[in-house]
């Protein structure tokens, strides 16, 4: 009975008030046919401390990152999570959602806006939003945004984009009758190949899109593209890895006018892919103003109190409707704080430390891993957390047996049009010794 909401003086009460006798005269517009009359073949209810015995029997066959060392990223990262953000997060805000009344939630408020700034700081642009869904919804917002800013319906996007992020792109604007011109890719160098961006019609192009680093963790030449898509009026897009950017330029130093990326990495748990966050941030009045989703501003109130508040809400669903800048009228609140508490408890030399042992670390399992016969490299750009190994073997039944070693492979990227290739992830979580162990296991499954 605890687990039914209503009593049955309570329907009974329900239906007086509706003129109705029954439950099935509610639903009396259901056809016959399409109604179960009898009982659901259920077992026994069981007590409640049955019930929860039961779920951890079923939750016992899950492995999880506490009973395996993972190689494997692809866009979901298994790094070092401080614990003391679980207990921040879990405090006041773990059932905080973004008001419609905002203004009378002003710890929610305070922090997008602390989260703004860091995302900006981040990036090296002047705005952020309050957060997108994930990486990948981000950047097709921007590639709208692009199309409604340049009154253009062409956008470029590199073949070395994430396979899946280009799916959620291709959905976006195929509803909105954008072309998209492919940029593909430079097999030698695992980079974009630009042999022929002369040909592309750039008085036409929104946007074009480049990844950094890109799908298979190689960093790319941002610096021609940029160039050609903005002496044409066009925008330049960055997707980015915001572990990188303790490393690499930031984009807003590389002349990008939109950067997108996803914040999984940023203190949130793997969690069988989600949720996460996106973050979208740009530069410039007109860029700002078109930019989807929610600005949290600083004010002061009537006595010069510091104070938070909605801006620029025009752009929004619940104000302009159809005339809306995007259908995101919420954020990823608690996803967006975590990657907040994570920025402020590392700082710039731990974000910075944990940029360098990703770099380091990657660099050395995959000189390890080339030591196997049979096994190449075949890329030849610079990397940075991710790596891409060739191997004529079966990786799919290999990753099987290294499971039961406690170890999850690297991503077998047939699924994706290129057999024999593997991606790997080393993050700073990984220790020398399972690199050492997971190389020594893989040579005695592929020799």
């Amino acid at each position: 009975m605890r687990y039914i909401p209503l009593t049955q003086t309570e329907r009974e009460e329900m239906l007086a008030v509706l003129g109705l006798e029954s439950v099935e005269e509610l639903f009396a517009e259901i056809p016959r046919e399409m109604v179960l009359t009898d009982d659901l073949p259920l077992p026994d209810a069981l007590s409640e401390a049955e019930l929860i015995e039961h779920f951890r029997q079923l939750a016992a066959k899950n492995k999880d990152l506490t009973s395996v060392v993972s190689f494997m990223g692809a866009g979901a990262y298994d790094h070092l999570i401080p614990s003391a953000i679980s207990h921040l997060v879990g405090r006041e805000f773990l059932t905080a959602y973004t008001p419609y009344q905002a203004e009378i939630s002003q710890g929610v408020l305070q922090t997008i806006f602390e989260y703004q700034t860091l995302i900006a700081e981040l990036t090296g642009m002047e705005a952020s939003n309050a957060s997108m869904y994930d990486g990948a919804t981000a950047l097709a917002e921007a590639a709208l945004m692009s199309c409604a800013v340049t009154r253009r319906d062409k956008v470029v996007l590199p073949a070395t984009l994430h396979p899946e992020w280009r799916e959620v792109v291709d959905l976006y604007l195929g509803s909105q009758a954008v072309e998209i011109i492919d940029l593909p890719i430079d097999t030698a160098t695992g980079t974009l190949d630009l042999s022929g961006v002369g040909d592309i019609p750039w008085e036409e192009v929104a946007c074009a899109v480049v990844q950094q680093p890109n799908f298979f963790g190689n960093l790319e030449q941002i610096e021609p593209v940029r160039d050609l898509v903005k002496e044409a009026k066009g925008l330049f897009v960055m997707a980015v890895d915001p572990i990188s950017l303790g490393l690499l330029k930031s984009p807003g130093e590389l002349g990008a006018d939109i950067v997108v990326g996803d914040g999984q990495s940023l203190g949130n748990a793997m969690a069988f892919g989600g949720p996460s966050f996106g973050f979208f941030a740009t530069s410039g009045r007109n860029l700002i103003r078109r930019m989807p989703g929610r600005i949290a501003g600083q004010t002061v109130d009537t006595e010069g109190r510091r104070g938070f508040v909605l801006t620029l809400q025009a752009r929004e669903q619940h104000i302009r409707r159809e005339k809306a800048t995007s259908n995101i009228c919420t954020n990823q609140a608690l996803n967006a704080l975590t990657a907040s508490i994570y920025l402020s408890l590392l700082g710039k030399q731990g974000f910075l430390d944990v940029g360098r042992q990703c770099l380091q670390k990657a660099h050395y399992f995959k000189n390890r891993l080339l030591e196997i016969d049979g096994l190449s490299a075949p890329f030849s750009a610079p990397s940075f957390r991710e790596f891409v190994i060739e191997g004529d073997v079966d990786w799919n039944g290999i990753n099987e047996k290294l499971l039961e070693q406690g170890f999850l492979g690297g991503l077998p990227l047939d699924r994706f049009g290129y057999p024999n290739w593997v991606l790997f992830s080393v993050t700073e979580a990984r220790t020398k010794e399972e690199m050492d162990r997971f190389t020594n296991l893989l040579r005695g499954l592929i020799t």
